[in-house]
């Protein structure tokens, strides 16, 4: 692996040590799959270990930083100019119905700035990772968003509303409008992954509303150090905060976007 940063190097570690019981826990939610009360339960416990373990590795190396995680949202730490943003199971959905498809990913932020970011796919063992100004890699690889420049040849994640959530109709009108001027939409599940996708050249673009800053934090800082370009869908809304995000290649962001704003 390229050089990391000591910090780089405490999350990478940190990702590592939760996905172990996660892989025993797969398993056993495959068996589950077959039980009248299902796999629910157990999967939140999974996901509350995963995330006490991050929560246990991080803080022992960085002492002062701050936390923010799905399950137990922000812990401020004494220094306030620095905070581990940290999403233990991003494709819950997948992992309960022991689809082979989530990643645990961890972000820091430094004074408002992403200043790294790991994305782990432990069933496969690929490790997104980047720190600012020093590129994107998966493992031990660099990696560069997409160079297509033709609407019409690319591939694009999105992510779809589930029950209790908003956007239905704004998700179709989307969807129709994009779907006749592309290769192919997926949807697959992980916010984290789509983004760490796009930067590495896998999708052309993606887009979603009502993500968190834990869903994005990390994908972000991957997409922009592979060379590509993100933006707020709504003008006026912070790209960081997940509520609307359109990422992708250079010369397909823009045109993406375009379309988006208009539907």
């Amino acid at each position: 692996m390229p050089h990391v940063s000591p910090v780089l190097s405490v999350m990478i570690d940190a990702v590592k040590k939760a996905a172990r019981p996660m892989m025993r826990d797969f398993g056993e939610v495959a068996a589950l799959q077959v039980s009248r009360k299902g796999p629910g339960d157990f999967v939140t416990a999974a996901d509350l270990r995963a995330e006490q373990t991050l929560f246990e590795v991080l803080m022992k190396a960085r002492p002062g930083y701050g936390f923010l995680g799905e399950e137990r949202g922000l812990v401020e730490g004494s220094d306030k100019s620095h905070t581990f943003i940290v999403d233990p199971i991003d494709g819950t959905t997948n992992f309960l119905h022991a689809m082979p498809h989530f990643a645990v990913t961890v972000a820091l932020e430094r004074e408002g700035e992403i200043q790294a970011a790991v994305t782990y796919n432990p069933i496969i063992q690929e490790m997104f990772w980047a720190e600012k100004g020093k590129g994107a890699f998966l493992n031990d690889v660099r990696i560069r968003v997409s160079g297509r420049r033709d609407m019409a040849d690319c591939l694009i994640g999105t992510g779809l509303p589930y029950i209790g959530r908003p956007g239905h109709g704004q998700t179709i009108k989307e969807v129709h409008a994009i779907g006749q001027r592309v290769a192919g939409i997926r949807r697959l599940g992980s916010a984290a992954l789509d983004l760490a996708w796009v930067a590495a050249g896998r999708y052309d673009a993606f887009w979603e509303r009502n993500l968190n800053a834990w869903d994005v934090a990390a994908g972000l800082l991957l997409v922009t150090e592979a060379g590509g370009l993100i933006s707020a869908i709504d003008e006026g809304h912070d790209v960081r905060s997940g509520v609307s995000v359109c990422v992708g290649a250079s010369d397909i962001q823009p045109q993406l976007l375009k379309l988006l704003r208009a539907a």
